[in-house]
């Protein structure tokens, strides 16, 4: 294929990008289609599985094509996160950008610290940072923030399935990918083996400016607001200076290319070979593999019956592998949730 070629060839499946600190998740998604662009794949419907605001760096889930169908699913999903507190002055942002709103002399030991996190993890109220996407009478919060009207920000439900301490100051970045079950068991490795000595030497009752966290939370989590709120449980103020997501559903940083890899599609680079498969985006449920009789009766949206397999979610494929449909089994009957054009 000639460079900057149009081509009819299709594509469906994700491009999980690395998102660096300053980039947008809209601008994130436009130089991707940028790069389709400029290798000749014409026009290709592209959307994201979940914001990160600039100020976040991690995995973010782009799909492409047939994949677009399933964003939706991946804005559900659980995400995971390291983050670093810093202790003594909380912004009106919650973040590095803002004016500082309060300042405190308090600072935390580690011990208190991991003694609090426990009120932290399950389900918990919160309530959502004023400079958040959450549309308040039809404008973004963020907006009527800027422009100095204050709101009322409701409280709401979210889960928070694992809270970690990571090191004490938060100011190296000691972990390269974060994966941490439903259990909370971690899969991080270390950058540097020989920090392993500073985080045993760590004293619990030494008081700390700042900490590394990690979160494994629910849709709809704020984790600048989880920071102030532990901050204030900890008597004191606090803001976030880090924040990275390090999974997105089924998706974790190992699968990630940086924005230079992407753009390297632009410059001739094989495409398909950083493209992951529509499948790939739901590699946590379980695949029902179809007679051609059945794929083809969803194909054309018929009822099929009699399915063998536990209830719940799955997504279908057809003999060729194919993925056919997302599907919803309950008491042996199969719904559709949605269906594949491939």
């Amino acid at each position: 294929m000639t460079r900057g070629a149009a081509t009819s060839v299709s594509i469906n499946g994700w491009i999980i990008l690395d998102k660096p600190l300053g980039l947008g998740s809209t601008q994130a998604v436009a130089a991707v289609k940028r790069n389709l662009r400029a290798a000749g794949f014409g026009k290709v419907k592209v959307g994201h599985g979940g914001t990160l605001d600039p100020l976040a760096t991690g995995v973010l889930p782009i799909a492409l094509g047939e994949a677009t169908k399933l964003c939706g699913r991946m804005l559900d999903a659980s995400k995971i996160y390291d983050f670093t507190v810093n202790f003594g002055t909380e912004t009106a942002g919650l973040d590095a950008e803002g004016e500082v709103v309060a300042t405190s002399a308090i600072r935390p030991t580690l011990e208190q610290i991991e003694a609090i996190l426990p009120e932290f993890t399950g389900p918990i109220q919160q309530i959502p940072p004023a400079f958040s996407a959450i549309k308040i009478d039809g404008k973004r919060a963020y907006d009527l923030a800027r422009a100095g009207i204050e709101v009322e920000m409701k409280a709401r439900q979210v889960t928070v399935f694992a809270l970690n301490t990571r090191h004490p100051g938060g100011s190296r970045d000691l972990y390269k990918d974060g994966a941490i079950g439903a259990a909370g068991d971690s899969g991080f490795r270390r950058n540097d083996e020989s920090l392993e000595g500073d985080l045993r030497s760590d004293r619990g009752d030494e008081q700390l400016s700042s900490i590394t966290l990690t979160a494994h939370v629910s849709k709809g989590t704020y984790i600048r607001s989880l920071a102030r709120d532990i901050a204030h449980a900890l008597g004191t103020v606090g803001h976030v200076t880090m924040l990275r997501r390090t999974r997105a559903g089924p998706f974790s940083l190992s699968q990630a290319i940086s924005l230079d890899k992407l753009n390297e599609i632009g410059e001739g680079a094989a495409a398909t070979e950083l493209i992951l498969p529509l499948e790939a985006g739901l590699d946590d449920i379980p695949v029902l593999d179809l007679t051609p009789e059945a794929a083809g009766a969803i194909r054309q949206g018929r009822v099929v019956t009699g399915i063998a397999m536990d209830d719940g979610f799955h997504w279908a494929r057809d003999a060729a592998m194919r993925p056919v449909a997302l599907i919803e089994i309950s008491a042996g009957k199969l719904k559709i949730i949605r269906g594949f054009n491939i």
